[in-house]
């Protein structure tokens, strides 16, 4: 399921955390393992630089650096979407210009979040980092950003040449048959893992995950079942994952993801503050169910 020259966006991309030391500094070695492990495995890209991969807690250099490592270790046909929000819209256009001098092929953005924007800074927000030159998908995560990119909004942005994609997080699958009414040649991808069955089906061509971390080859084989029309195949599958997959979209996702692949014998490590380290019941939850996973033979 690798990415497409024309359309490096689509299949499924691993939304990657980062690789920290004890002391919290980054293992870039590591990250260069981990990204080659996704590859192997027949994923399609990583975003790096996402929340899953802590950006907020980044330095300047960190972050660039993240994306160089990144694109190094990816092999041809393997693409690399480096997330490049920002507060300012200029900024988000520096890290677009970063991405594009590292080689990443494309970006996701999210919407201005420093404030509840209307549509005008949207459209202007957009319009500012499409000058990079590299395909943009959006991010709506109206959850997090206090903005909501809802489907006249998008159409608007892939009428103008905007954006090519949408990382679709809202959790609203109806949202996608308006989207395809409005705008149906923006692609839509899953955004949140414990939706990506009800979005496959609304017609998603990708998912921004983050479960894949873990079990990479068990999600590949649920996208692939549910893009291709088998439900009665991938709902079982679905099932048995839906206790991990939910994490995804909880405030504790980052370490549930560090937790899990942990578990499984990956490198997920700590996480940089204000991220503090699971509850006890929590992780006990999390452990249980990437065990139960294990045993069940998903990988």
């Amino acid at each position: 399921m690798s990415a497409t020259s024309e359309r490096p966006w689509r299949g499924v991309y691993v939304a990657t955390p980062l690789p920290l030391r004890d002391d919290l500094t980054v293992d870039e070695n590591a990250y260069a393992e981990h990204v080659r492990f996704l590859a192997d495995r027949g994923c399609s890209g990583v975003c790096p630089n996402g929340s899953l991969g802590e950006y907020q807690t980044l330095t300047a250099d960190e972050r660039a650096r993240t994306v160089r490592v990144a694109v190094d270790a990816a092999p041809p046909g393997f693409g690399v979407m480096p997330g490049v929000a920002a507060y300012g819209a200029r900024e988000s256009r520096r890290w677009a210009e970063q991405a594009a001098e590292a080689g990443a092929a494309s970006v996701l953005l999210l919407p201005p979040n420093a404030y509840a924007a209307d549509r005008e800074t949207v459209v202007a927000h957009y319009r500012e980092v499409a000058k990079a030159g590299l395909p943009v998908v959006a991010y709506n995560n109206p959850h997090d950003t206090k903005v909501d990119l809802t489907p006249p909004l998008l159409a608007e942005l892939y009428g103008e040449g905007l954006i090519v994609a949408v990382k679709e997080f809202s959790g609203d699958v109806r949202r996608a048959y308006e989207l395809r009414e409005l705008a149906p040649e923006l692609d839509l991808l899953a955004g949140a893992d414990d939706v990506v069955l009800e979005l496959a089906i609304a017609g998603a061509v990708g998912w921004i995950s983050g479960y894949p971390n873990a079990f990479p080859e068990s999600c590949l084989e649920l996208f692939r079942l549910a893009t291709s029309g088998d439900v009665e195949a991938a709902l079982p599958l679905y099932r048995d994952l839906h206790p991990l997959l939910r994490w995804d979209s909880k405030v504790e996702f980052v370490q549930a993801i560090k937790l899990s692949m942990d578990l499984v014998g990956l490198r997920g490590g700590p996480c940089r503050p204000p991220r503090l380290p699971l509850r006890p019941e929590t992780a006990d939850r999390i452990a249980r169910a990437t065990e139960a996973a294990v045993a069940q033979g998903y990988k």
